[in-house]
């Protein structure tokens, strides 16, 4: 039981210290100076919030044994919120399968401090500001992907979950993979290494289920698979 306790109080202490770090980013000029303007300029809708406008970092359990990938904040979405997914159509869609599959204790995500708790599931990204147009350079992608790397050495995750193709070939540029070796598609899964298994998901953006080709029934499977694996 001591063992645990202090694995588990070192991963704290890791991942506050590389939330600090990511918080205080400012290595991308285009990413700072869109990710502020976007806060300053706001949604219509969202014209009373206080926006976050700074980098975004990985939250959830800090011994999870899943970690859940995606591209980037959203513009109005965690760029607004300050947390992963929170605020936005992807959220809507993500928290409430997450819900269902037992890593979440409630399906929604709406602000930073709404009670929200992960259970043996920690959320990132690829790129942690928001960029335009959604579209991380690799030059963007590659300044941030130190960060992702020390996440995915400090917990160790028996599951990467990738949600999208980028964020599919950025695990794979991690793990020294030949995209060619491993197709990309929905429900596909792999072996990274000996420790750590990839799923793949389209990414639950607006795009991708209000033209049905990620249905919830889709996206259930994928935590099915999840749940197995473990």
């Amino acid at each position: 039981m001591e063992m645990k306790i202090n694995f588990n109080m070192n991963n704290i202490k890791t991942l506050n210290s590389l939330e600090e770090e990511i918080v205080n980013c400012k290595l991308c000029p285009r990413l700072v100076t869109w990710r502020e303007e976007v806060a300053r300029k706001k949604r219509r809708a969202f014209l009373d919030c206080d926006y976050w406008g700074k980098p975004v970092p990985g939250f959830g359990d800090p011994n999870a044994r899943v970690m859940v990938l995606g591209l980037a904040p959203g513009a109005h979405g965690s760029n607004r919120t300050g947390r992963m997914f929170t605020g936005d159509a992807s959220g809507d869609f993500l928290y409430p399968a997450l819900y269902k599959a037992g890593f979440a204790n409630q399906p929604k995500a709406e602000y930073l401090k709404d009670g929200l708790n992960l259970s043996n599931l920690f959320i990132t990204a690829v790129c942690r500001c928001v960029p335009p147009a959604n579209k991380p350079n690799l030059e963007e992608l590659n300044l941030c992907q130190p960060f992702l790397e020390r996440e995915i050495r400090t917990l160790k995750p028996k599951i990467i979950v990738a949600l999208g193709r980028i964020a599919y070939e950025r695990i794979l540029f991690i793990f020294s993979l030949r995209k060619l070796d491993l197709k990309f598609e929905h429900g596909a899964a792999y072996s990274l290494n000996d420790q750590t298994s990839l799923v793949c998901s389209y990414h639950p953006s607006r795009q991708n289920t209000q033209t049905g080709r990620l249905t919830m029934e889709m996206f259930d499977q994928i935590w099915i698979k999840v749940r197995e694996k473990l």
